[in-house]
């Protein structure tokens, strides 16, 4: 892949009407952000991933044995490494966990307009593929769709960038020089994700509402990491920061 500086033209900063609209939306996207990670089945609930080898047919339901009732099972699927043969998963989630218990908040830039991009994404004509590595596959890649570039403008500076397919939404992994710093500007370590708004051509990139990934709550996900192009030189300093737990500890 190509770094992230380049030499494409792109929009600047986003339209007045795109900020207001972003600002107005922040404080409920943050109480949702709090609340959600601490849901019943929310990233800090997640107790263990469990995958199944060839021909074991255990269930969801069949898993909950021996658990208390906070406990739920969901099923999950992947593509093994090694032979490309997809694999059966379950999810062990503790709605009680002490995760749960132990957490605080997750601590935040301020609000920050010049963080908030717009940007122009261009469609590649087939089904394009990038590897990322992840952070639970030793330094091996699994490949993600990425249907487009992105390209914008900061500072005088073009970029480009690979946002993959979640579902259909636009889901951005990017890193920068803030992450895994210790001080107050520091952020999540293995980096950071941006869910990225797209009409068209056009997308919004609205970094106050970077977040810290699911394995930033639990050991038991395997996030993907930020390709070379998606690593910034300069630091993002908006979006979320770190998890907090009660006795003061960020991770």
């Amino acid at each position: 892949m190509a770094d992230i500086v380049t030499e494409l033209s792109a929009p600047a900063l986003a339209s007045p009407s795109t900020i207001r609209s972003a600002e107005a939306g922040y404080a409920d996207w943050r109480a949702w952000r709090l609340s959600s990670v601490a849901a019943p089945t929310g990233n800090l609930a997640l107790i263990e991933t469990r995958w199944l080898p060839e021909g074991d047919e255990t269930t969801a339901e069949q898993a909950l044995a021996g658990h208390p009732e906070t406990v739920t099972a969901t099923e999950l699927s992947r593509r093994n490494l090694d032979t490309g043969a997809p694999e059966r998963g379950i999810r062990l989630w503790d709605a009680a966990s002490p995760a749960i218990r132990a957490f605080e908040t997750i601590d935040a830039f301020p609000f920050d307009p010049s963080w908030i991009v717009e940007a122009t994404f261009t469609p590649v004509s087939d089904e394009r593929t990038i590897p990322f590595e992840h952070i639970r596959d030793n330094g091996l890649t699994r490949d993600l769709v990425v249907p487009g570039d992105i390209t914008f403008s900061r500072e005088g500076v073009d970029y480009t960038l690979s946002a993959f397919d979640d579902d259909g939404t636009l889901l951005l992994v990017f890193g920068d020089p803030t992450n895994g710093d210790d001080g107050p500007g520091g952020t999540y370590a293995s980096g950071r994700f941006l869910f990225v708004t797209r009409e068209g051509d056009r997308a919004v990139l609205d970094f106050n509402r970077a977040f810290v990934p699911p394995c930033g709550f639990s050991d038991q996900y395997n996030c993907p990491l930020p390709p070379r192009n998606n690593r910034f030189p300069v630091p993002v300093t908006a979006g979320e920061q770190r998890v907090v737990l009660r006795d003061g500890a960020a991770h």
